[in-house]
């Protein structure tokens, strides 16, 4: 699968949070790499949902979101992995100017 890049920068003001990712949960065995590089001055933390991100009226900010257990409250680059079916990750920014960069890469699939 193509890797899926979301950037955030500045949450010096207010906390902010990416676009959800929604992994194929069909695929088997589930993988999800996770790489977090942070530039400057930023917190941040992974997150998963097992909601239904595809159900009609659908909200992530009122989503039922748990946070990485090894990327929560980062200040670091990191990298980590989900290895079991979720519906949906994203990364938040909770503070600092700086920025960070979350890839997502899903293993499996054979597709381009």
């Amino acid at each position: 699968m193509q890797a899926v890049v979301f950037t955030l920068s500045d949450a010096s003001a207010a906390t902010k949070t990416s676009d959800v990712y929604p992994p194929d949960n069909y695929v088997s065995p589930f993988n999800v790499a996770i790489s977090v590089i942070v530039t400057g001055t930023a917190t941040y933390t992974v997150q998963y949902t097992f909601d239904n991100v595809f159900a009609s009226g659908y909200s992530a900010a009122s989503g039922n979101w748990t946070d990485h257990p090894s990327l929560t409250a980062q200040t670091a680059t990191k990298d980590s992995n989900v290895a079991y079916p979720v519906s949906g990750l994203r990364i938040k920014q909770t503070a600092g100017n700086g920025s960070v960069r979350c890839t997502f890469i899903q293993a499996g699939g054979g597709g381009t």
